[in-house]
């Protein structure tokens, strides 16, 4: 419980941080006032002011926010350095630099561990690099270092050989497989799940990894072409849930997070930096989605602004903020639900 709380911190916490730090630091350049930078909500533990900003840290950390002067044209106690007296291109840049930043923090993950590690590939022998909650591998109870020695009797030789006859197990279909955990060689029967996203039936284990040195330049490279695939992957999925609507059963909630984010530490600081990078790449995306009260709905708003020559009216803001709101509000509801059946229905 303890590693999970922990690590949950340290995932918002990063992200959050990083987030609106983006805001910030725009916000500043473009000559904003900014009364205060907060990480997290609710009751202040830690407050001290330098300059004309309060920086805090909050109780709740599961956000975080800037308070910059004159968000709302209907007060703006900055005059000239109040977000809607400026530019809208300045305005525009502000509001972007916080998904921008959620794009930044993977290639700096990436590289880390590129540069520190190598890049990580599939080892060729068939032993379990890693077994997936909740999966039938897990509940057939097969462990992470296990070598597979053959599938319905026939022998593998290879982590390919091993997928290839996987791929070939039809919906419903058991298995036996035949492993050896250190000295010892057992058999196990397994029924594997389909996968509606993968087209196959998954059993719930991935490979064990060895990893190649990479220079520093080499690191750099991969690790923006590795954010470009996620990125791509992830809008794929989004889109995804439009086209199919029962693939919303998968969306995790805070709940969700929080309970991955303990599994993910459970294997070590790299795993959960690799699901920090991923967390921070979705909070990238969906924060750019046109959502009034999401940075995207801000983004559209000062579009039709620059186009206009003129800001929308305070009523039509209003409203569309509220139907964000009751948006986002339902989205929340339907993944918790979703969390909470995983939690307590597995």
């Amino acid at each position: 419980m303890i590693l999970t709380i922990a690590a949950a911190v340290f995932v918002f916490g990063l992200l959050v941080l990083v987030h609106e730090l983006g805001h910030f630091i725009t916000a500043k350049m473009t000559g904003m006032r900014v009364d205060e930078f907060a990480i997290g909500f609710g009751p202040k533990l830690i407050s001290k002011k330098r300059g004309e900003t309060i920086y805090s840290l909050r109780a709740v950390p599961l956000g975080g926010f800037n308070d910059i002067a004159g968000m709302d044209s209907d007060n703006n106690p900055a005059g000239e350095r109040g977000f809607c007296a400026k530019p809208v291109l300045s305005r525009m840049i502000v509001i972007l630099a916080g998904a921008a930043m959620n794009f930044i923090l993977p290639i700096v993950l990436f590289f880390m561990i590129y540069a520190t590690l190598g890049e990580g590939q599939p080892a060729n022998e068939p032993i379990i690099g890693g077994i997936i909650d909740g999966m039938s591998a897990q509940k057939a109870g097969l462990e992470e270092g296990d070598e597979i020695l053959s599938v319905d009797g026939q022998t593998v030789g290879t982590w390919k050989e091993f997928t290839d006859k996987l791929r070939t197990v039809e919906e419903g279909q058991d298995i036996s497989l035949r492993y050896k955990r250190g000295e010892e060689v057992a058999e196990v029967t397994v029924s594997p799940q389909y996968n509606e996203q993968e087209k196959r039936a998954l059993i719930g284990v991935q490979s064990s990894i060895v990893y190649e040195e990479k220079t520093v330049p080499e690191s750099f490279t991969l690790a923006i072409d590795h954010t470009k695939e996620i990125t791509v992957m992830m809008i794929d999925s989004i889109a995804m849930l439009f086209r199919e609507p029962e693939q919303t059963e998968n969306l995790a909630g805070p709940i969700g997070i929080v309970q991955m984010s303990g599994q993910v530490a459970e294997r070590g600081f790299i795993p959960l930096l690799n699901f920090a990078a991923l967390l921070s790449i979705n909070l990238g995306i969906i924060n750019l989605l046109p959502v009034p009260v999401l940075d995207g709905g801000h983004f559209v708003n000062l579009f039709i602004e620059a186009v206009r020559g003129k800001p929308l009216g305070s009523k039509a803001v209003a409203y569309t903020q509220r139907v964000g709101i009751a948006l986002l509000l339902m989205l929340m509801l339907f993944a918790t639900k979703n969390d909470l059946v995983r939690v307590f229905m597995k």
